[in-house]
C-alpha cells in the first residue's frame, strides 16, 4: 500500500493508473475506521481494478462548538487495517494542502441540504460539499463508495455529481450495525457506558416505527410519534430531529407512498448521533 501527502503526487497516481486502463474506486473517509468503513472498501474492491482511501478529517464540515478537535484520530491503526483490506493507494493530506493560505472557494448544493441536518448544521453540506468536490478532482475516481448512514450526505453527494457532470458514479452502501443494531460511528467511541446503553434506543424507535408502517400504517404523524415514544423513555436522550423525507430531495413527507426516508439525529451527553432506516411497501 502506497501512502501519499500531497496533492501532486496523488493526482500522478491516479493519472498512472488511469493510463493502465484501471478503474479505481475511491472510498472518502475521515478516519477512525470501522467495520462500517471497511465494507466500503471491500465493495471497492469488487467494483474497481484500484481501491483509493482517503484520511481527512475536514475542519470546513464543522460548525463553531463542534468536536472537531476531539474527533478521533488514530493514523497508524487506520493504516493497517488499510492494508488488511488490499488498499492500494492511501491518501493523507494535511489541512494545509487541501485548504491553502487565501482559500477561497466553496460549493453549495442548496435544495436537498435545507431540511434534517441542513437545519441543525448549517454550513455543514457546504464543507462536505467542497471537501467532496476537491477529492474527486484530485482522485478522478470512476467510482466513489458512501455509507448510507449519512444519508443526506449521499444524496447531496449524488446531486453534487449530477449538477457539476462530473464523471463518477456514486454508491451508497448499507449501514453497519453492533450486534444491537447501534449503527457503526466513530463517534460511539465518545460513549460513556452508560450512554452506550442508551444509544440502543435509537435503533429500536426506527424499528417500531417500521413495525407500524409494515402493518399498513402511512401517516408520518403517527409513525413518527411511534419512534418519539420510544426515544422519550430514555432520560439520556434528547432528540435533535425525528423527521420523514423523501429519499431524493429531503422535503419532508405527511404520508408515505411507495418509500421515504425516516431519520433520527440526537444528543446524548456531549455527543451528537444519527441513525436512519428505509420505508418501503413491500
Amino acid at each position: 500500500m502506497k501512502v501519499i501527502e500531497s496533492i501532486k503526487e496523488m493526482k500522478e497516481a491516479s493519472q498512472a493508473l488511469r493510463a493502465e486502463g484501471k478503474k479505481i474506486a475511491f472510498v472518502p473517509t475521515m478516519g477512525y475506521l470501522h467495520e462500517g468503513h471497511l465494507s466500503l472498501m471491500r465493495k471497492g474492491r469488487e467494483v474497481g481494478d484500484a481501491l483509493i482511501v482517503s484520511i481527512f478529517v475536514n475542519p470546513t464540515q464543522f460548525g463553531k462548538g463542534e468536536d472537531l478537535e476531539r474527533y478521533p484520530r488514530d493514523i497508524e491503526r487506520d493504516k493497517e487495517l488499510c492494508k488488511g483490506e488490499g488498499v492500494d493507494i492511501l491518501f493523507v493530506p494535511s489541512v494545509r494542502e487541501i485548504y491553502p493560505e487565501n482559500y477561497q472557494t466553496y460549493v453549495d448544493v442548496e435544495d436537498v441540504t435545507k431540511n434534517l441536518c441542513g437545519t441543525s448544521r448549517p454550513g455543514h453540506f457546504r464543507g462536505v460539499a467542497t471537501v467532496v468536490t476537491k477529492l474527486f478532482n484530485i482522485v478522478r475516481p470512476d467510482i466513489a463508495i458512501f455509507g448510507e448512514k449519512d444519508f443526506q450526505q449521499l444524496a447531496v453527494i449524488k446531486r453534487l455529481a449530477l449538477d457539476l457532470n462530473m464523471d463518477v458514479e456514486v454508491i451508497g452502501m448499507p449501514i453497519f450495525r453492533e450486534s444491537d443494531g447501534l449503527a457503526m460511528s466513530s463517534r460511539n467511541n465518545y460513549l460513556s457506558q452508560e450512554e452506550r446503553g442508551a444509544a440502543r434506543s435509537i435503533y429500536r424507535a426506527l424499528r417500531r416505527a417500521k413495525e407500524v408502517f409494515d402493518e399498513g400504517e402511512r401517516s408520518a404523524g403517527v409513525l413518527l410519534n411511534e419512534a418519539r415514544r420510544v426515544l422519550e423513555i430514555c432520560p439520556l436522550i434528547e432528540p435533535e430531529y425525528v423527521k420523514l423525507a423523501d429519499m431524493g430531495t429531503m422535503e419532508y413527507v405527511d404520508r408515505v407512498e411507495e418509500e421515504a426516508l425516516l431519520a433520527i439525529a440526537v444528543r446524548i451527553g456531549k455527543t451528537r448521533l444519527i441513525d436512519n432506516i428505509i420505508l418501503r411497501k413491500m
